[in-house]
């Protein structure tokens, strides 16, 4: 079992205590399976040891101010493994994603290995599909909004952290706005000196260009052509990215309230909210299982034209 993260309070979107929960959360991981394997699932645990979905019932905001808010950790700094939530499993589990029934996993495009941030979600957002943005002119990609923390501490899959905003990216993936949001964990030693998008490069030098290198390149090793991006790849400020969030967690309170057009399969489960779908959940125990070994070919590196060293 990885250890308990810290305590939050958690809240409900208009920043007060929700009642249906105790006053104070730490939160546990559940493994189901060796990683690297179709078997692998990390259910998320509250501190009853109850499982949550990770999309629904975890709150957004850590703090009645809304200026911490909760990360969901799905893929861990210098790792390959592509995991996310899924959205279509009950009570939304971390899972590796797959591809015609195999395992994904992204390349090492030299210099930059396997990702970059500890990768994740932010809980109780949602990028609708059914909506399309005024200035990137395209719609949500049907998923919780991608959060890249850059703060020294690598994470563990399935973590939940507490992080600050700082900006925002608009990656354009397929035709699909697919916001990727900059924050950093709050007890990072440079966690106070960095407010906003021009103190990221301040603090963390050639960082933003990095950002925006990788998410640029990192399919091309596997023939897709270089992604793209809004605002000609200019990451966009605090006040933008607060925006962003506020307008993911508007989309999320449609879904469950089944106001949005089309769940497109969305699991709604819920042990929280008191709605419709809120039911007890009914998951196997933890079986974790060492992790499988990976083909070499993982961890061999690409050289692509155009990168930075």
């Amino acid at each position: 079992m990885v250890p308990a993260n810290i305590s939050v309070r958690p809240m409900n979107r208009l920043g007060l205590i929700q009642t249906h929960l105790s006053s104070a959360m730490s939160y546990h991981t559940r493994q189901i399976g060796a990683k690297n394997t179709l078997d692998y699932k990390v259910y998320i645990e509250d501190e009853n040891h109850n499982v949550v979905s990770p999309f629904h019932d975890i709150p957004l905001y850590a703090n009645a101010e809304k200026t911490i808010l909760n990360m969901i950790v799905e893929v861990p700094r210098w790792t390959n493994a592509k995991l996310e939530i899924s959205k279509e499993q009950p009570f939304n589990p971390i899972i590796q994603d797959t591809k015609k029934g195999k395992l994904r996993f992204v390349r090492n495009c030299f210099p930059h290995k396997g990702y970059i941030h500890n990768y994740g979600a932010f809980p109780q957002t949602w990028e609708d599909p059914n909506s399309v943005h005024p200035e990137t002119k395209a719609a949500g990609d049907n998923d919780p909004l991608d959060v890249c923390e850059i703060g020294e501490a690598v994470g563990y899959t399935g973590q939940v952290k507490q992080v600050k905003v700082l900006g925002v990216m608009a990656l354009l993936d397929e035709g699909e706005t697919d916001w990727k949001i900059i924050a950093i964990d709050v007890k990072d030693p440079h966690a106070s000196k960095v407010n906003d998008i021009e103190d990221v490069e301040r603090h963390f030098p050639g960082l933003l260009r990095a950002t925006n290198e990788w998410f640029r390149i990192y399919k091309i090793p596997d023939g897709k052509p270089e992604n793209q991006f809004a605002f000609s790849g200019e990451c966009k400020n605090k006040k933008y990215a607060l925006d962003v969030i506020r307008e993911c967690a508007e989309a999320f309170d449609r879904l469950q309230a089944d106001k949005a057009a089309d769940s497109k399969g969305i699991a709604l489960e819920n042990s929280t909210l008191g709605n419709a779908h809120t039911v007890k959940p009914a998951i196997a125990s933890a079986n974790p299982l060492p992790d499988a070994p990976i083909d070499g070919s993982i961890d061999k590196w690409f050289y692509i034209a155009g990168t930075s060293v």
